[in-house]
């Protein structure tokens, strides 16, 4: 595959990084304008009120090439994984919208989630969690998934990313396979899942064939060992589940990012640059490193030596590469001109009549459970 882009842009193009502070530092600036960044991921130490928020995204916009519009990402699920402050909407945990059951209202609150994202210049939201809540004792997971029914998590999820995405921000359903049935925390540790592959199909990924045939965009591994899959082998470096799985056989058709390769389920075990390699090798499109910007580069380092080293690995690089600019360009970062812009759409009326409605159709719901107790 040929896309015209000397080696150095060409691996740039597959890695998505963090840093410290609500300034966008001029290293960061420079990777992505010489090309060394697909994109930039941002968390509540970046954010601290919408107009630092606009003129973030409105730097990291800027600074690319406008033929390489970055990925602009944030996890803006709801519940306790939100990252924007007020007046930014936060919806409630993902398990109290699920037990509502009512999907148009989860499909608005989604859309209403998009349309302040969108405002502010983030293209993308690393939600919903496809995770199936099947592990009270799951430490990460839990109320940020839908239900511990996977149909419901699967018409949840489908609702969700639909809402994101009718609004022009890309939706990233994670983390496949499923993470929702183990007892470690993937930030701390590896985790490994025992199930067959008969239980798999019932439970763990029925959320992301759904979600996969809806359109989604974008899709996160998880830092976990699938024993039936692959053994000992995790899923973010795993040929087998990342392109045999997921491509082959469900046949997703977006971008594949990895979860963060600091945490310690992959850092604790392998170095960022055996780790990056590995990992596009498995079928990972976009690599996420979170926070330690000589990490990055590092891992941008081991992809260019790779791929001049091995013919095939460029391909593969040049492949991730084309699918991540196929999203970014049919949706780039515009955030508004003017902090002005912001206040009738962050915290505004669209905002405020979803919570209104969310709260009333939770009364509803209590209420009914009410009356059958009586």
């Amino acid at each position: 595959m040929q896309l015209g882009l000397d080696l150095g842009v060409l691996c740039g193009q597959l890695l998505v990084g963090g840093f410290d502070g609500a300034e966008p530092p001029a290293r960061t600036l420079k990777a992505l304008a010489e090309g060394r960044r697909g994109g930039a991921i941002l968390f509540r130490r970046n954010v601290p009120d919408a107009a630092a928020t606009l003129r973030l995204c409105q730097a990291l916009a800027a600074a690319g090439d406008p033929d390489r519009p970055p990925f602009l990402g944030i996890d803006q699920e709801g519940g306790r994984v939100t990252r924007l402050p007020a007046p930014f909407l936060t919806l409630p945990t993902m398990r109290s919208l699920g037990e509502l059951a009512d999907l148009p209202l989860l499909r608005r609150a989604a859309r209403a989630v998009a349309a302040e994202l969108r405002a502010v210049g983030i293209n993308l939201n690393f939600a919903p969690v496809l995770d199936v809540d099947s592990n009270p004792a799951n430490p990460i997971i839990g109320d940020r998934a839908f239900s511990r029914d996977p149909e419901r998590v699967a018409r949840s999820g489908v609702a969700f990313l639909e809402g994101l995405q009718d609004e022009g921000v890309l939706a990233c359903g994670k983390h496949f396979p499923g993470h929702g049935d183990t007892a470690l925390d993937s930030h701390l540790a590896l985790p490994s899942i025992p199930h067959g592959r008969g239980r798999l199909d019932q439970v763990e990924l029925p959320p992301f064939r759904a979600a996969s045939g809806a359109g989604l965009a974008t899709m996160m591994t998880a830092h976990i060992v699938v024993e039936a899959l692959d053994p000992g082998v995790p899923a973010t470096l795993s040929r087998a589940i990342c392109t045999g799985l997921l491509r082959d056989e469900i046949g997703f058709r977006g971008v594949l990012f990895s979860d963060d390769l600091e945490m310690a389920a992959i850092a604790a075990h392998f170095p960022i640059e055996e780790a990056a390699t590995r990992a596009v090798r498995a079928g990972c499109d976009v690599l996420l490193i979170c926070k330690d910007e000589d990490a990055a580069d590092r891992a941008h380092e081991a992809l260019v030596r790779e791929a001049e080293r091995d013919p095939r690995f460029r391909d593969r690089c040049a492949e991730a590469a084309a699918r991540g600019l196929e999203a970014r360009r049919r949706c780039p970062p515009r955030p508004v001109a003017l902090p002005a812009a912001l206040a009738e759409i962050v915290g505004g009326p669209s905002s405020r009549a979803v919570l209104e409605e969310i709260e009333r159709a939770h009364a509803a719901l209590a209420a009914l459970a009410a009356g059958a107790a009586t």
